[in-house]
């Protein structure tokens, strides 16, 4: 029996369903809020403009970036570790390693996974990117307390209810307008990435 024979067929999607699924998915990320921590609006490219900068400050005063987030938000934090060491040439790294977060999480509690590693490896100047759909995980905001502590930048993506905390904790805040966690995490590395890409001189190509 072939795979197709055995897929139900309410198993589909229509052109339609497609259209509207990207349409939505460009609408929030064309209308991502940028705030400062006293929640002052930026403007949105003056924000992408301010974090390219902060971005390369950082490495160029011999700092370094550090992507922290859960789940698909982890993943995401290893991605852009990677691309903006090797494509973008800063110095980046993740604080994901599955020993290091398992030792902690079961001797300190899962809320201090980021927050001790920032305590032990952090210095001043160094620049936090803290991304999390919902805003509200404690491992995330506890963590970007710590930084703050030792005297880091910090830059926060976050969704879910404009509301969340961690919106309010970082020196650039990005937030994305929606409660689905595909959205908000393609939308977190559309965002990540657009800052990467135009600090790499990309210029986007005209649509034809």
């Amino acid at each position: 029996m072939s795979h197709t024979e055995n897929t139900p067929s309410e198993l589909r999607v229509t052109t339609g369903d497609l259209d509207r699924y990207f349409t939505f998915l460009r609408h929030v990320l064309v209308n991502t809020s940028a705030t400062r921590p006293d929640g002052e609006s930026l403007d949105y490219a003056a924000a992408v403009s301010e974090s390219m900068q902060l971005a390369r400050a950082t490495h160029d005063a011999g700092r370094k970036i550090i992507f922290i987030g859960n789940g698909g938000s982890a993943a995401i934090a290893s991605h852009m570790a990677t691309d903006y060491s090797k494509n973008g040439g800063l110095r980046a790294m993740s604080m994901n390693d599955g020993a290091t977060l398992t030792c902690l999480s079961n001797d300190l509690g899962y809320e201090n996974v980021f927050a001790k590693q920032i305590d032990m490896h952090a210095t001043e100047g160094d620049l936090v990117v803290a991304i999390s759909s919902s805003g509200r995980s404690e491992s995330i905001t506890k963590a970007v307390r710590v930084a703050r502590e030792r005297g880091g930048a910090v830059l926060t993506l976050s969704g879910f209810a404009p509301s969340n905390p961690l919106r309010a904790l970082g020196d650039l805040n990005f937030y994305v307008a929606s409660d689905q966690y595909g959205y908000v995490e393609i939308a977190h590395l559309a965002i990540c990435h657009a800052v990467l890409d135009f600090s790499c001189g990309l210029i986007p190509p005209p649509l034809s």
